[in-house]
């Protein structure tokens, strides 16, 4: 099966079923001499984990992590880093309604189409488990940016027609995760935990919007012409499962501006090596212009479906065509929202971390 790898220098391979006996990453390109906080991982899985509140999936997976290769001393030694969760609540006797039935909305039939046959466990490698593997990856990322001061911060924006009515600017959202939403405007959080419990409640499911900023990018990542910076990180985004939008800063409401608005105004500033650089005013482009970043925030926004799976009876076809009803049965989300805030982050950090090591081949020093 192939496209179970992304990113150039800083690249990562996943391996893995939703009810196999684990999920991993391989991490090859980090650069040796890097401090790997292992607590830091656990913590970005933990903010993904099932079980972690009343509005996500019931599955038990604790989502420990361990380390199997590439880091010696605490520290990245330049080889590959493997990293594995052990699955422990697999109930894969909760799809074996599924063995010979399409679900509507989900992979089972594209799968079928594709390879000839599909595992039907919870959708096999087609499941949103997979996304465990690209938030260890992504923590390994986010300790290299971070590094360099660069800071990665996702929240929940909207949810239905529940909208977050100020821009990050004016929201501290360090906030975000003081709520299970993942919200940092607080009465706008208490909207969306009420929706979605109503959704829940009414054995249906709902969709929203993440935002996502990354500070303290320098200026030249991204390349001129099929890499750029924005195209890569559409690519990781719609990557992730229930993903059907992406847009980068005004996004499609920038449409409606003219060209004497839209441009950004700039200042100039003094970079802590000395060297000008610009500072912007506004930030219509998202930080990104002909492809390539212009040391402002990146800010983006990702669109999520609502859950496919749904606790109550759909009509469906069987691979004989018959018509069938399907029955909502297992464990998941009314909402992919909250766990999905992480997952954002790490494929951001994994775009971001390639091109950094990408632009250091791009000119001498």
């Amino acid at each position: 099966m192939a496209g179970n790898s992304f990113g150039q220098i800083f690249r990562i391979t996943t391996f893995g079923e939703s009810h196999g006996a684990g999920i991993g990453v391989v991490v090859d390109g980090c650069p040796a001499g890097l401090e790997i906080d292992m607590d830091f991982i656990q913590s970005e899985l933990n903010r993904r984990r099932p079980g972690q509140s009343e509005i996500t999936s019931p599955r038990n997976e604790a989502d420990l992590v361990e380390i199997l290769s590439g880091v010696f001393e605490g520290k990245s030694t330049g080889a590959p880093i493997a990293l594995i969760i052990r699955n422990k609540d697999q109930r894969p006797e909760d799809y074996n309604q599924l063995k010979e039935t399409w679900r509507p909305g989900h992979a089972d039939f594209t799968y079928d189409q594709k390879y000839g046959f599909r595992d039907h466990r919870g959708g096999g490698r087609s499941s949103a488990r997979e996304t465990a593997a690209r938030v260890m990856g992504g923590a390994i990322a986010k300790m290299f940016l971070a590094h360099y001061g660069i800071q990665i911060s996702g929240y929940v924006s909207s949810v239905g027609d529940v909208h977050v009515a100020q821009s990050y600017t004016q929201l501290d959202l360090s906030t975000s995760e003081e709520n299970i939403v993942r919200c940092p405007e607080k009465d706008t959080a208490e909207k969306m935990l009420a929706l979605i419990e109503k959704t829940r409640d009414a054995g249906d499911t709902v969709g929203g919007v993440i935002t996502c900023v990354a500070t303290k990018v320098p200026s030249g990542l991204g390349e001129p012409v099929f890499n750029k910076l924005q195209a890569d990180l559409a690519a990781a985004m719609m990557s992730i499962n229930a993903a059907k939008g992406f847009e980068i800063g005004s996004g499609f409401e920038g449409t409606k501006l003219l060209g004497s608005t839209f441009n950004d105004a700039f200042t100039a500033e003094i970079d802590p090596k000395g060297h000008p650089r610009f500072k912007t005013i506004t930030n219509h482009s998202g930080g990104v212009q002909g492809g390539i970043s212009n040391g402002a925030d990146i800010v983006f926004n990702v669109a999520f479906k609502a859950v496919s799976t749904l606790m109550k009876a759909q009509q469906s076809i069987d691979k004989e065509g018959n018509t069938v009803t399907l029955d909502g049965k297992g464990r998941h989300d009314p909402c992919v929202l909250p766990r999905a805030v992480p997952i954002v982050e790490a494929m951001c950090a994994l775009v971001l971390a390639d091109h950094f090591l990408r632009n250091k081949l791009s000119k001498m020093e």
